[in-house]
């Protein structure tokens, strides 16, 4: 620890001098002294602009280090005595005036850019916090879960810290493979905070539920007892199990499906509120096919416009993301959107990019979890296995499930097998 302070402060000195803002502001302050230099070496020599040189110290200290400004004041009060002591000229009280006050303003210069730096050191400790605290909130992905690969992106509105209240995770469950995307309405740290409880709760009952509506009810729960009376979450969460994908959505936007070079938007079969409005959701599901991508975002995707033009995601999908890598994808996405509104987003921006790469070869097709559910509720054997076999048939591409059961029926316990220890 004691080595780590000793290198910080010629590290930190470096870097003032080396800063691309710093050298401007250097530069800036130097041109101005040879243009104030320039004009009283051209009046003659009787020292007439003398106190003007109190001025650079003051540009360098808006962009430089105390040191740097400590130099260029020097260098100003150097210059100063020289005009004023030049020949047999007397230095009068006017202009040893203006030397003390070169003198006091690099003294002034030099203190402001010492609360500069103090508080350019304290937003990047900030920052890296908030980085940290993002991180853990949301955890790293990738670069494969199941039979999915992955990628993920959180596109922060805000150049001062990577925070805010869009979530996501993917999580490898006996039940397939899961994932959630939600928006926590508001900002700052009440949304990170909700947002940290609803991915507090998800990892656990992703693990111990095996029906989707069920987690909903779980969540929703989790919400409630979290916000007033005007907070929300809106969510959708999907699974991946043998080829099957099944959706739920509350409230959120669609996830979008890009396959051969079409792109659809995975509408819920029936509207349902956010997570903290007791929602009651339906399943839909779809069959995937080796290749397919899904990319799930929050509404920041589709709300970011360029004078009052919305950024076109569905016709340039899947040129952006349909090639390259899953992260490659995301990186193009990030690209275009960011050249699309030409400066700051107005909100954040998550997004989970996956790739279905199909069952290894020689494996039996499993059902969903849903349908292992259902099975086992009509034969009353509280469904205690989830084999590939006897089960319903799953539905075809882009078919709606209907809801079966509704949420309020749901058993609270795990109907396909005892709660986890």
């Amino acid at each position: 620890m004691a080595r780590a302070s000793r290198l910080r402060g010629p590290a930190r000195s470096r870097a003032s001098w080396t800063r691309p803002d710093a050298r401007a502001g250097i530069g800036a302050a130097v041109v101005l002294l040879a243009l104030i230099a320039a004009v009283e070496l051209a009046d003659g020599p009787a020292p007439r602009v003398v106190g003007l040189l109190a001025t650079p110290p003051f540009v360098a200290a808006a962009f430089a280090g105390w040191r740097s400004v400590g130099l260029l004041g020097l260098a100003c009060t150097m210059f100063g005595l020289g005009v004023t002591s030049y020949g047999a000229h007397t230095v009068e009280l006017g202009e040893a005036t203006d030397i003390a006050a070169i003198v006091v303003a690099t003294g002034i210069a030099m203190a402001t850019a010492v609360a500069r730096q103090r508080q350019l050191d304290r937003m990047n400790t900030l920052t890296r916090l908030a980085s940290v605290a993002q991180e853990a909130v949301l955890r790293p992905l990738g670069p494969q879960i199941g039979h999915l690969n992955l990628a993920a992106r959180y596109v922060s509105a805000s150049t001062a810290a990577d925070i805010g209240g869009d979530l996501y995770e993917v999580v490898d469950t006996p039940y397939g493979t899961r994932m959630i995307i939600g928006d926590v309405r508001g900002n700052g740290l009440d949304a990170v905070r909700l947002a940290s409880t609803v991915l507090g709760s998800y990892r656990h009952v992703a693990f111990e539920r095996a029906d989707l509506r069920a987690i909903v009810a779980d969540l929703d729960r989790a919400v409630a007892r979290s916000v007033g009376d005007e907070d929300f979450v809106t969510a959708a969460l999907l699974e991946e199990r043998g080829g099957s994908l099944t959706i739920v959505n509350c409230g959120h936007p669609p996830p979008m499906l890009l396959r051969d070079g079409r792109v659809q938007l995975l509408e819920p079969p029936s509207a349902a509120p956010p997570l903290g409005f007791m929602p009651v959701v339906s399943l839909r599901s779809h069959r995937l096919e080796p290749g397919d991508r899904l990319l799930l975002y929050t509404d920041g995707l589709t709300e970011a416009r360029r004078a009052g033009e919305f950024f076109p995601i569905s016709e340039r999908a899947w040129g952006l993301l349909g090639h390259g890598s899953v992260g490659d994808g995301l990186a193009s996405l990030e690209s275009a959107l960011r050249e699309w509104v030409g400066g700051p987003l107005d909100d954040d921006i998550a997004l989970v990019l996956v790739e279905y790469t199909g069952p290894r070869p020689g494996a039996e097709e499993a059902a969903p979890s849903w349908a292992v559910a259902e099975r086992g509720r009509q034969d009353g054997n509280g469904g205690n296995a989830l084999g590939p076999v006897d089960v319903p048939t799953p539905p075809g591409p882009a078919t709606p499930v209907g809801d079966p059961t509704p949420s309020s029926a749901l058993p609270p316990a795990d109907s396909l097998g005892a709660r986890r220890r």
